[in-house]
C-alpha cells in the first residue's frame, strides 16, 4: 500500500489548524447573526449534537451553539426540538441531536433496541408496558414522575425506577419520542404524532444507515482520522474492519476525501464539499490574515464540542491536552469540574471553569489558566476579546454580575478586563 503522507495532498499544522477554526464556524466566535435560523446553519454544518444534561455552565449543545451564534438563547434550539421539531433527540454520538429530516437514516438504533427489549423487558414487565401507552394514548404527553415511583429495577448501569426505565426502553425502541423537557426532564409521547407519517414509514437498508452514522463523525469532527478513542466511533460498526469497509465506500462515492497532516501517521478526512475551506485556510496563512479574515476572537469551547471530540488530534495539532475531568474523583483533577477550552483566534491558549450561578444572580469563574508560553497580555487585542466572551456568557445565562478569581498573577489582566467590561 502506498505512503498516505507522500501521495495524499498534505496540509501543513498551520493550514489544519485554520481549517478547523473555519470549518466549525468559529472565524470568528459568535459570528453568526442572532437568529433562530442560525441553530439550523450550525446543525447543516456539523450535523450532530452531543445532548448533556449537566448544567453549570450551560448544557454542552447548548454552549457549542453560544460560541457560534451572537446572543444566542437556549429557547432558540428548543423551538426546533419540540414545537417546530426540524430536529429531534435520538442516539447517535451518545444522545444527540440531528436533523429530522435525517431520521430515516438512524433509525437503526431504534429497531435493534426494539429487538433488544422485546423478549426481555417489554415481556418482564409487560403490564407496566400496557398501563404507561394506554395513559399515554389516551390522555396525552406524559412527564413520567407524575406516574408515581414504582420499584427499582436494574437497569444499565444502576437500578433505577421502574416507570422510568421502562420509558426509556419504549423511546430507545421508536415507540415513543421527546415531546418536550421541563428543565431536562423528559416528557413523552408517541412517535407518530410528533413526526411526519412519511419519515416514520421511510426505510433503508441498514448498511446503508451505518454509512450514513460514520459520515455523521467525519461530518462532526472535520479532520477525524481513522482511530482514537472508542467513543469518536460508537455506534459506527461492530467492527474496525467493518468501519474501515463503510470509509472505503464513502470515499468511493466522492462523500469524504483523504488529505496528510504534517506531524501525523495515516490519512486524515474531511467532507469533499469543505476542501475550498481548505484553499480559505491556504490563503489567509499565506497573506498573514487572521482567521475569516476579521479580527481574532475568543470562544469558551464546550466538553463536547465537536471541535473537542478528537483528544488526540488537540494534543498533537494545538499542543493541548484536554481531559474533561466532571467524571474524575475530585481529588485526581488537574484542572477542575467543568472547565473549557479557551480559543483565540486558532490557537488554545487556556483554560477556563465558568459557573452560571443563579441564586446569586452571578457568573462566576471559578478557575482561569493560561498555556505555557502564553501572556495574555502580550496581544493588546487579547483582553478585548476576551472581555467579549465572558459577556456574552453572562448574558447567555442571564446574569447581572460577573466575578473573578482573586489571585495575584492574574490581577493585572483581569483588571483590564474588569475595565473593558465597565464601559
Amino acid at each position: 500500500m502506498p505512503d498516505a503522507r507522500t501521495t495524499l495532498p498534505t496540509l501543513d499544522r498551520a493550514v489544519a489548524r485554520r481549517f478547523l477554526v473555519l470549518r466549525h464556524l468559529l472565524a470568528p466566535p459568535r459570528g453568526l447573526p442572532s437568529a433562530p435560523e442560525s441553530v439550523l446553519r450550525v446543525m447543516d454544518r456539523i450535523g450532530s449534537l452531543q445532548f448533556d444534561p449537566l448544567e453549570v455552565a450551560g448544557r454542552n449543545h447548548d454552549l457549542v451553539l453560544l460560541a457560534r451564534i451572537a446572543g444566542y438563547r437556549r429557547e432558540w434550539t428548543d423551538h426546533w426540538l419540540y414545537e417546530d421539531r426540524r430536529l429531534y433527540e435520538t442516539y447517535n454520538k451518545g444522545l444527540s441531536i440531528v436533523p429530522l429530516a435525517e431520521l430515516p437514516w438512524f433509525r437503526h438504533t431504534w429497531d435493534r433496541s426494539h429487538a433488544r427489549h422485546t423478549g426481555s423487558t417489554f415481556d418482564d414487565h409487560a403490564p407496566l408496558v400496557e398501563e404507561l401507552l394506554t395513559r399515554i394514548r389516551d390522555d396525552g404527553p406524559l412527564l413520567p414522575r407524575v406516574v408515581g415511583p414504582r420499584q427499582a429495577i436494574d437497569w444499565y448501569w444502576r437500578p433505577t425506577n421502574q416507570v422510568r426505565a421502562i420509558l426509556e426502553a419504549l423511546a430507545e425502541s421508536g415507540i415513543l419520542g421527546i415531546a418536550r423537557r421541563e428543565g431536562n426532564l423528559r416528557v413523552y409521547d408517541l412517535v407518530e404524532r410528533l413526526f411526519p407519517a412519511e419519515l416514520l414509514a421511510e426505510r433503508h437498508p441498514e448498511p446503508d444507515q451505518r454509512r450514513h452514522r460514520l459520515l455523521s463523525r467525519y461530518r462532526g469532527g472535520g479532520l477525524l482520522g481513522t482511530g482514537g478513542q472508542s467513543e469518536l466511533w460508537y455506534g459506527t460498526g461492530r467492527t474496525a474492519p467493518e468501519r474501515a469497509e463503510l470509509r472505503e465506500d464513502l470515499e468511493a462515492r466522492g462523500e469524504i476525501v483523504a488529505v496528510a497532516v504534517e506531524g501525523f501517521k495515516g490519512p486524515r478526512y474531511l467532507l469533499a464539499s469543505e476542501l475550498p475551506v481548505v484553499e480559505q485556510a491556504r490563503s489567509e496563512i499565506a497573506a498573514g490574515l487572521p482567521p475569516g479574515g476579521r479580527a481574532a476572537g475568543v470562544a469558551f469551547l464546550a466538553p463536547l464540542d465537536p471541535f473537542c471530540w478528537d483528544r488526540d488530534l488537540l494534543r498533537r495539532l494545538f499542543d493541548f491536552d484536554y481531559v474533561w475531568e466532571v467524571y474524575v474523583p475530585e481529588a485526581k483533577r488537574r484542572w477542575g469540574y467543568y472547565v473549557l477550552p479557551i480559543l483565540y483566534g486558532d490557537r488554545l491558549v487556556g483554560r477556563i471553569e465558568p459557573r452560571i450561578e443563579r441564586r446569586a444572580g452571578r457568573l462566576r469563574i471559578a478557575g482561569l489558566w493560561w498555556e505555557a508560553g502564553f501572556d495574555p497580555l502580550d496581544d493588546p487585542g487579547f483582553a478585548p476579546a476576551f472581555a467579549a466572551a465572558v459577556d456574552a456568557h453572562r448574558e447567555f445565562g442571564g446574569m447581572g454580575r460577573v466575578v473573578f478569581p482573586r489571585t495575584a498573577q492574574l490581577r493585572p489582566f483581569l483588571t483590564e478586563v474588569r475595565a473593558i467590561l465597565g464601559r
